[in-house]
């Protein structure tokens, strides 16, 4: 079977529903996680949408908590079309199989290009923006050969490696994950790169809204958008403290396979990859050291859907719980500090049901009261 042509089965979400969608992440307060942890209590986008100012009162908030409008929702939309571009949501078809996967998933992507290289295996090719010359080269290579081999390249369309990837897998599939909105690419010189990526077999993605100038903070955001749509990651030149080691840090929490490529001890901008190597990365000097590991992860049985995206993205029947007790309340809140905490450890030693501990989360997310961090764990946000 070619896998370039490989699709995951999922719903389509009707006009309605993405426009319901788009507002509910748009609005305050509320990420990815939240937005699933909505969905599931509230049964639609919709009733969500409703019920926001109510479950931000009841975890405290000292202020109404902003819900996006339909006519900013309208406009992005009419933005999206004028740039040639779409969202595509997490159980529709075209969405990135593994990285619907990922905590936190992006529930809504803008995408622009060949939307079949969403759903293609796919490999991460990372790396410093004040790359060697040795460097881009090698990058180039070793995703001009992945490509050859049936995977598309994601990487981040920075300077340096990021570029060279790209360019290198022009004609055989590249994705590139942005940190600004589709239609504020950066950095400028890669413009004309990316243009010839969406006219060919290639695809622009972004969480992030139309007209969002792209700010230090958003990069890893960016990130792990790369970790997650890859099958693996291959880095090439990174310094100690570089977004290559975040982009990494993620692929590994996601289970992901992490290669790296050596470098001279002299050169500090291989300190990175150097230390991925002892840390158990590995080794890449070719491209069949890459192929070779994740071929045997692109089976058709694997590389098929996951079992939830044949479920609707939202339950026609909301199924809504009783609103908790103060008495609840006071003693989940309790709990909390400034340490992340697992969830599990909270309906444990309060011995509160689990759907009444979600809800009160949920509440204290929306009131800005809560911080989320990775693998599932809360803590209380400072006042």
């Amino acid at each position: 079977m070619d896998q370039r042509s490989a699709r995951t089965r999922g719903i389509a979400l009707t006009e309605r529903q993405k426009i319901a969608w788009l507002r509910l992440i748009r609005s305050d307060n509320v990420g990815p996680a939240t937005f699933r942890e909505l969905i599931n209590h509230c049964g639609s986008a919709e009733t969500a949408l409703e019920m926001l100012p109510e479950l931000s009162r009841r975890g405290g908030a000292r202020r109404g908590i902003r819900v996006a409008g339909l006519d900013e929702a309208e406009r992005e939309m009419d933005a999206a079309r004028r740039h040639g571009a779409a969202f595509v949501g997490i159980g529709e078809p075209d969405y990135p199989p593994f990285l619907r996967l990922i905590h936190g998933a992006p529930p809504l992507l803008a995408v622009k290009g060949d939307r079949g290289v969403a759903t293609a295996p796919a490999v991460g090719v990372v790396g410093a923006r004040n790359a060697s010359i040795a460097g881009m080269k090698f990058a180039g290579l070793i995703s001009r050969d992945i490509g050859r081999g049936g995977f598309v390249i994601v990487s981040g369309l920075a300077r340096g490696i990021d570029a060279a990837a790209h360019r290198a897998s022009l004609s055989t599939g590249t994705i590139a994950a942005m940190a600004g909105g589709l239609d504020r690419p950066y950095p400028p010189e890669n413009i004309a790169l990316l243009e010839e990526m969406v006219d060919g077999p290639g695809l622009a993605i972004s969480e992030m809204p139309f007209g969002w100038e792209p700010r230090a903070r958003d990069f890893p955001r960016r990130n792990r958008l790369i970790a997650g749509i890859a099958l693996g990651l291959v880095v090439i030149e990174a310094a100690a403290r570089s977004g290559s080691l975040i982009t990494a840090r993620n692929a590994a929490d996601f289970g992901r396979l992490v290669f790296a490529v050596p470098g001279s001890p002299l050169d500090p901008r291989s300190e990175g990859t150097n230390n991925l190597l002892k840390d158990g990365a590995t080794i890449t000097t070719r491209p069949e050291d890459v192929l070779e590991s994740l071929r045997p992860l692109c089976e058709p049985d694997l590389f098929g859907a996951p079992a939830q995206a044949d479920e609707p993205p939202e339950n026609e029947t909301p199924a809504l719980s009783l609103p908790p007790s103060d008495n609840e309340r006071e003693r989940i809140a309790g709990g909390l500090g400034p340490v992340p905490t697992e969830i599990d450890d909270i309906i444990r030693e309060t011995e509160i049901a689990a759907a009444t501990v979600y809800l009160v989360l949920l509440e204290l997310d929306l009131a800005g009261r809560l911080n989320r961090h990775p693998g599932g764990r809360v803590s209380l946000a400072p006042d």
